[in-house]
């Protein structure tokens, strides 16, 4: 078999069994979705606000159809008001249904290069419970308002129901904040539509200032996008972010920023989302010295991300190796439970947020559904429909999902790249060392954008050395893809 004619998508379904995933879902869930889809679309009621009239629209990617998210900013005196749409999956996957069980052993969706494997049915994350456009949708909307210095106040979250009036593309929408480009058809059709998303790019600028001031990581990763025609990786392209990106990533953290903060103030237990101070920080400091910066001693996200800054504009071409060098000695972010007794959170080293979860995605990450139920909970003054037990034995699970779907998605990008690659044998690629120990030496090149085994000159190297290698073998099947110290 060529690595052309490999099946990729084959390949990820046997992957996802393989680490420990369900992809099928169960009985009971067509009859679920067709109860769900019978009961028609969501009705005003008094405790919903109307807000369908809002110029609300998305942003995300090219092939996005599960849409979580929809966005609106207004002007207050010389603050914005932001609001953040959330798609409302609770309103229509109740606690221990077959879907919801489905979701629980799940807890999220897997993404691959042919082939997703969805969390929810399609019918419903594609559909009766994505914010589509030119549809009117039930939503958990989190509002608040960014002053000058990118602070959040007057925070809020309450039902309402939203129209989603266009769906945009990070590739389209984020040249044109650049000016590098017109805008799609789309936003070239409205006024209003160009002036709404240019206060919205102002608020997310603000925020995403005020979070580096406090210390906030900037990392811009490179990462790789496999172009796939009619099944079949043909190149891997490098994916970068641009103002768009941003744009949406600020929203989100200040969103799940919002959703733990009022959890936390109404003494409600919930699921949070925290990356800990590194404990490999003296390696991140050593790493650091060679490039003449002398880092605290003890872990400062401040002092690390001034010093990122300096570097990306020091050195745009090299700065990809520090940067992932550092992002892999930074270690996971892990889901945990914050008990409503307890007063000081955790927080979230890399974002520097004193508090964080994850709310902002429910059709695709089940912590993201069960903080929403408990939202809803604190909002009608109700018990928590989970126990802090429960709480605590679905984000251990969670995390164990995390790793395994983070196993299945680099599989398979690798399996994609050793396609794509399988013509390039003896090519010289740059890239830095990612792991070392006794299970393997692995190196990331830069372009394209992919991770292989060190299989020849390995000796010595550790996590953060630059090198130039040599592409010796490539296997799909084995997801093998191996290079030799030029």
């Amino acid at each position: 078999m060529s690595a052309h004619s490999f099946d990729l998508a084959a390949a990820a379904f046997t992957e996802m069994v393989r680490q420990g995933f369900h992809p099928d879902f169960p009985p009971g869930s067509e009859e679920q979705v067709d109860r769900i889809r019978a009961a028609g679309p969501p009705k005003a009621a008094a405790n919903v606000r109307d807000l369908r009239s809002l110029l609300w629209s998305s942003i995300d990617n090219d092939t996005s159809r599960d849409l979580d998210q929809v966005e609106f900013a207004e002007r207050v005196d010389d603050s914005i008001r932001v609001r953040i749409g959330v798609a409302d999956v609770s309103a229509m996957v109740g606690k221990n249904t077959p879907i919801d069980q489905h979701a629980s052993q799940q807890t999220k969706t897997v993404y691959t290069a042919t082939r997703n494997f969805p969390m929810l049915p399609n019918e419903l994350s594609t559909d009766l419970t994505s914010l589509n456009e030119n549809q009117d949708r039930a939503a958990m909307v989190t509002e608040f308002v960014v002053d000058r210095e990118g602070n959040l106040q007057q925070q809020s979250i309450y039902r309402a129901l939203v129209h989603n009036r266009a769906q945009l593309a990070y590739s389209k929408v984020g040249p044109w904040l650049e000016g590098k480009a017109g805008p799609d058809p789309k936003v070239a059709a409205s006024p209003e539509l160009q002036a709404q998303l240019s206060v919205q790019d102002e608020a997310a600028r603000a925020i995403r200032a005020g979070r580096i001031r406090q210390g906030a990581l900037e990392f811009n990763r490179i990462e790789a996008d496999p172009v796939v025609i009619d099944g079949q990786v043909h190149e891997i392209k490098t994916a970068q972010h641009n103002r768009a990106t941003n744009l949406i990533e600020d929203f989100m953290v200040a969103a799940n920023e919002t959703m733990a903060e009022l959890l936390h103030a109404a003494g409600r237990s919930c699921i949070r989302r925290v990356v800990r101070s590194p404990e490999r920080w003296s390696r991140i400091v050593e790493l650091v010295g060679r490039y003449g910066t002398q880092l605290p001693a003890e872990a400062d996200s401040a002092a690390l991300s001034e010093f990122l800054r300096k570097e990306r504009e020091a050195d745009a071409v090299h700065y990809p190796d520090i940067a992932l060098a550092i992002i892999k000695l930074m270690g996971a972010g892990e889901y945990v439970v914050a008990k409503g007794t307890d007063t000081k959170p955790l927080g979230h080293f890399a974002l520097a947020a004193r508090d964080y979860t994850h709310s902002t995605a429910p059709n695709r990450r089940f912590p993201d559904l069960v903080n929403q139920r408990m939202v809803k909970a604190m909002l009608d003054n109700q018990p928590s429909p989970y126990t802090d037990v429960e709480l605590t034995t679905i984000a251990m699970h969670c995390n164990l999902q995390e790793s395994a779907g983070q196993k299945v998605e680099r599989a398979m990008r690798k399996r994609a790249a050793a396609v794509a690659l399988s013509n390039s044998i003896g090519k010289l690629f740059h890239g830095v060392i990612t792991g070392a120990s006794d299970k393997g030496v692995y190196v990331r090149v830069f372009n394209p954008p992919v991770e292989g085994r060190v299989t020849r000159g390995e000796d010595g190297l550790e996590v953060g050395d630059t090198v130039n290698v040599a592409l010796l073998h490539t296997d799909p099947q084995r997801a093998f893809i191996d290079f030799g110290i030029a």
